[in-house]
């Protein structure tokens, strides 16, 4: 009986193979940027954490010892307590401002209808668009005029003009999802205009005020321009005395400027946990509906 030696046809691919063929380059290439930009995100964050707790470090590949000195030293030469109570009551005010203005004016736009109303959120997405740099100047210069830069005020003044608007665009659609049933129910059991806002809405828009008061603050500690145009010696934020300390006049140790850095990042980092902790867009849209 004579073997069937004749070869056999294979296959060919299937679609389904082909895409994986095919998508394997595309999938190293992401990988590889993906590792490329981590490997640039370590080591800006990397050298500056080192060097904050490294002795001296010039020619080797880690410092010739380790020490927590330097944040010490930054402390006291750069007057952190200071700048940190600053940072803190410019940040507190300019969120508490933000949602007494904002969430009002939020209202107005999403409740009612009147004339010009795109031109009006227009208006409102200028500040936020537009770099600050370009209408700092101008308020920087109308702030010096009257008196009001240099200080405390004037830096709050200054952050509120970016922080309304941002307040405005987020709180809009929180007012929008929310019957206006509820408020005309309210209003026919005896409720007045404050206890409306207090008692109905104000349980309601809580998701939303918390997500609007977390992000101006995280905007506001990390503002620089509006912030450098207006502040004084006195009235400096982090970011701001971190500028000064890195290319002011005068000789300063880089290990205390990398230790200020340090402990910026730090603030920051923690700022943007809790923003990514309570502060989830999907869960707050569901939580909105849900209440209403």
């Amino acid at each position: 009986m004579a073997l069937d030696t004749a070869p056999t046809k294979t296959s060919p691919a299937g679609p389904g193979e082909r895409r994986r063929l095919v998508a394997r380059p595309a999938t190293w290439i992401a990988w590889g940027v993906f590792a490329f930009f981590f490997v640039n995100l370590a080591g800006v964050i990397g050298v500056p954490l080192v060097d904050s707790f490294g002795e001296r470090w010039f020619t080797t590949w880690l410092p010739e010892g380790f020490t927590t000195h330097w944040y010490g030293d930054a402390w006291e030469e750069f007057e952190l307590g200071q700048v940190f109570s600053v940072t803190l009551v410019v940040s507190v005010l300019v969120v508490g401002l933000s949602v007494l203005i904002g969430v009002p004016a939020a209202y107005a736009l999403a409740r009612r209808e009147f004339p010009f109303k795109r031109l009006v959120m227009l208006l409102f997405l200028l500040p936020i668009l537009v770099p600050p740099i370009t209408y700092g100047i101008p308020l920087a210069t109308v702030l010096y005029k009257f008196q009001l830069a240099g200080s405390t005020s004037g830096v709050v003044l200054a952050n509120l003009v970016p922080s309304v608007p941002f307040v405005v665009l987020t709180m809009t659609p929180f007012i929008e999802q929310i019957d206006p049933k509820i408020e005309a129910a309210a209003r026919m059991c005896g409720a007045r205009t404050h206890a409306v806002f207090l008692r109905i809405l104000g349980p309601l828009l809580l998701p939303g005020i918390l997500a609007a008061s977390v992000l101006v603050l995280v905007r506001t500690v990390g503002m620089f321009e509006l912030t450098f145009l207006t502040a004084g010696p006195d009235s400096q934020t982090l970011v701001v005395a971190l500028y000064y300390a890195a290319f002011s006049a005068g000789i300063r140790t880089q290990q205390s400027i990398d230790a200020m850095a340090v402990l910026y990042t730090l603030s920051m980092l923690v700022l943007l946990v809790i923003a990514m902790r309570f502060v989830n867009p999907a869960q707050l849209v569901t939580r909105s509906r849900e209440d209403t």
